[in-house]
């Protein structure tokens, strides 16, 4: 290659977003907490491939939806020609794997899981075309109880999180039956105002009606809110069963707002669904939904297995998190290594291991490009840092069997800095931070964020 001709930069793919180190704290909180909401209420994690068949999704989320007729990443295995697909969701993927294992053989179970989604569509804020969810799957239960355990768990989530304004809609699309007989009566009415209907909605009108009642077109609205509600087509045990939901999240004051036109973009749902919506992140105000899909199993050729999940927009509960000032969260350390000659160096790598032993999180000073740097630099570099406290070893320090450890963040203790034994250290820095910690949490800030110790 000749040395005077540039090198071409590679950029990442449109709507597919570098998470960078100043970005990652914010993910950790929302992450560490779903965790901890999620086992509390006994959901374990499950973990399954990015890719799957593509024929699940064809079969699972139905052939004329959205995802699986424009937005799917769909290609052929070129080793031996299997047809592949990114996945868009995680439903299919979960199902199909708890019928692969044979996870329901001794009753029904509760799993979440985590991770990146694919759909190609036009990037925007909060619409990626590779995007994160969290989901949980209640599977082999049977009652609205499950519903509202899930809808509960989400709202415990929220308030976790210090998320305010997330309000619940619920529908119910009853069963197979009652949607065909609503449907029926759908399709003859939509054929009466035919000529207002917008291209996509002459599309979907054979094959997916229920898709129109959710359309965003301003102009089609009040031809849709006159339309032929499900809610009027349900018998007996969809009715009972919502009923059910509802006393339930009225009993443990969850408010929520019946939807009519809500529908869920994927065919396998069934009975319950809903949504939590905001109004503070533009067009794309739902950051959660989910309900009820009891027909999965048998279309994957499984046993007849009830079941319930949502799936939330990982993204777009991290733009509300930052509205709402969680943005600023350092990654930050306790203690910053800093040091100067080959002993000290040493000495730094023994005690930066010694107080990781102690639980505290320690950057020790390497060198860059341009050697290891000043005192001065490496000062900055602690300050930089975040860290609570600097320890520094230098010549001196190394000969006496000393450290000097400087607090970076408070004017409490003269001069700000001290000399201490090496081999009390340890215990020194211990007390010092999990003693501020500990004052930090008596005091009356509540926004005050516990990260670790």
């Amino acid at each position: 290659m000749s040395e005077n001709k540039k090198v071409e930069k590679i950029s990442g793919i449109k709507g597919m977003n570098d998470i960078l180190p100043e970005q990652a704290a914010l993910w950790e909180l929302f992450e560490n907490t779903v965790q901890s909401v999620l086992k509390s209420y006994g959901f374990q994690q499950m973990r399954t491939p990015i890719v799957e068949a593509t024929p699940l999704f064809a079969r699972g989320l139905g052939a004329v939806t959205d995802i699986v007729e424009k937005e799917m990443y769909s290609f052929e295995d070129s080793m031996n020609g299997d047809k592949l697909t990114l996945r868009p969701e995680n439903t299919a993927g979960i199902v199909r794997a708890v019928l692969e294992h044979n996870l329901t053989y001794d009753g029904p179970k509760r799993v979440w899981y985590n991770g990146p989604m694919f759909r190609h569509e036009k990037p925007q804020r909060g619409r990626y075309r590779q995007f994160h969810q969290v989901g949980a799957e209640a599977l082999g239960f049977a009652g609205p109880d499950i519903d509202a355990e899930l809808i509960v768990m989400c709202q415990r989530l929220w308030d976790d999180l210090g998320l305010q304004n997330i309000r619940l809609e619920l529908n119910s699309i009853g069963d197979a039956e009652e949607r065909n007989r609503h449907r029926a009566d759908l399709i003859s009415y939509f054929e009466q105002h035919k000529d207002l209907l917008d291209a996509e909605a002459q599309r979907r009108l054979y094959s997916n009606p229920l898709r129109i009642l959710d359309t965003k077109n301003p102009a089609l609205q009040e031809i849709v809110n006159s339309a032929p509600k499900l809610l009027d087509y349900l018998g007996e045990e969809s009715l009972t069963h919502f009923e059910g939901l509802q006393k339930i999240l009225r009993h443990n004051s969850i408010p929520f707002t019946i939807n009519p036109r809500l529908v869920r973009g994927m065919d396998y749902y069934n009975r319950t669904v809903f949504e939590w919506v905001t109004d503070e992140l533009g067009s794309q105000g739902t950051v959660c939904g989910g309900g009820r899909y009891d027909t999965l199993f048998t279309l994957f050729g499984g046993k007849p297995t009830p079941a319930c999940g949502f799936a939330m927009g990982v993204e777009r509960l991290l733009e509300l998190m930052k509205a709402n000032g969680d943005a600023d969260l350092s990654s930050s350390c306790d203690v910053y290594l800093v040091h100067q000659g080959e002993q000290a160096q040493m000495q730094s790598f023994v005690l930066g291991e010694r107080l990781r032993d102690a639980g505290l999180d320690v950057v020790l000073h390497c060198a860059s490009a341009t050697g290891v740097g000043s005192f001065k630099s490496q000062m900055k570099k602690a300050d930089a840092s975040g860290a609570a406290f600097s320890v520094i070893i230098g010549e001196d320090e190394a000969v006496a069997n000393t450290v000097t450890v400087k607090s970076m963040r408070s004017d409490d203790f003269e001069n700000n800095q001290v000399s201490v034994p090496f081999d009390t250290a340890v215990d020194y820095l211990v007390d010092q931070i999990v003693g501020a910690e500990h004052d930090e949490s008596q005091c009356d800030n509540p926004n005050h964020i516990h990260i670790h110790h």
